[in-house]
């Protein structure tokens, strides 16, 4: 069975900025394929790999840039990994580095599928992506190589360039984005994706490395990679509901087409933990709807877009009660903020007093 790989958000690091400088609409582009804005600011959050693809092809045609994903690689940090860059950071030499970062690239991106060969004094950093094949991969493979490119620079130093840059793509026309960031030797139209480089280079000694550190990050990510996956399918099917509300076709069928199985295997996965898909539908809905009310102030034709207008009704019924009771409050007079379950401390003004109060006091009872 294929399931749907998922991605750190972080691997959009730097991708508003670069649709900036482009004038290019992020958040428009990124509601075409279901995803909110909100997600670039939580580099944690796993979202659906082939929507992240189909979102880099876009912006490449939106800007007229063949290069748009390289151009987002230069704007990577080695953090954006997540916690296995503690221990990259802590490896001895590039090759151990780039060994703990192909074991374990799960950890950031369960698209990636990429390989180290060597072979008569030459090493290959191959890069595979696994996605539907009606994905188009073509930024999202030049985002990876990319980042594979600027690790080994980041270490080998900046005037360090690989022997040969391969991609299986055709080429692009102009190239000089591509010969500018990996050197003259770029080739299209191979049988991989990949970077080319001596063997020897692999053995360059880290000076920073810290052999305490080292051990202490190394027992960290033991505990993270020990830890049960995130990713189950009740957790898979809620991401895919949350991504596909606002675009208004978030049915059974979009969601088991998104993991690549029938509906009755998703039923089947979804029963095996007691659920149904309409019963996450609902309580996904609610949240989501809840958030848009409680914390954004949206009107109910913008909350009945994503939601539904029966659940959009509902709890906007609820604002002036109980939702906005449960909005943080900012203590006055010196006063502690409350905690859930006591009384708020008694402040002065109109805006802290319940509706009907309020209107009674106007009228002078």
């Amino acid at each position: 069975m294929i399931v749907e790989p998922f991605m750190r958000s972080a691997a959009l690091t730097g991708y508003a900025d670069l649709c900036r400088s482009l004038a290019i609409p992020a958040a428009s582009l990124m509601a075409r394929v279901g995803l909110e804005p909100e997600i670039l600011a939580d580099q944690d959050r796993w979202i659906p790999a082939s929507a992240v693809a189909r979102l880099l092809e876009l912006s490449a045609e939106a800007s007229d840039r063949p290069a748009f994903a390289l151009e987002m690689s230069g704007l990577r940090r080695l953090s954006t990994l997540g916690p296995i860059s503690l221990v990259i950071r802590e490896e001895p030499d590039l090759r151990s580095a780039i060994e703990v970062l192909l074991r374990h690239q799960s950890l950031y991106n369960e698209a990636l599928n990429c390989a180290l060969s060597e072979e008569g004094g030459l090493a290959t950093i191959i890069v595979n992506l696994r996605l539907p094949e009606t994905v188009k991969t073509r930024q999202a493979v030049e985002l990876a190589v990319g980042v594979y490119h600027r690790i080994l620079r980041d270490s080998l130093g900046s005037g360090w360039r690989p022997l040969t840059v391969c991609f299986a793509h055709p080429a692009p026309h102009p190239q000089d984005d591509h010969r500018r960031l990996f050197g003259p030797i770029v080739e299209f139209g191979r049988p991989f994706n990949g970077i080319m480089l001596y063997a020897d280079d692999l053995d360059t000694l880290n000076p920073d490395a810290d052999p305490q550190l080292l051990a202490y990050a190394r027992h960290y990510l033991d505990m993270v990679t020990a830890q049960p996956p995130q990713t189950t399918p009740e957790e898979r099917v809620r991401a895919l509901i949350e991504v596909l509300l606002p675009t208004g076709r978030c049915s059974i069928e979009h969601v088991a087409r998104s993991l690549h199985v029938d509906r009755r295997t998703l039923h089947r996965q979804l029963a095996a933990s007691g659920l149904t898909f309409s019963s996450l539908l609902d309580t996904t809905r609610v949240r989501l709807a809840t958030h848009l009310v409680a914390h954004r102030g949206r009107s109910l034709t913008e909350v009945a877009g994503p939601v539904g207008l029966r659940v959009a009704e509902r709890l906007l019924q609820m604002v002036p009660g109980t939702l906005r009771m449960q909005r943080p409050r900012v203590a006055c007079s010196g006063e502690p903020a409350p905690v859930d379950g006591q009384r708020p401390p008694k402040c002065q003004g109109p805006e802290h007093v319940p509706p009907a109060a309020a209107r009674r006091a106007r009228r002078g009872h």
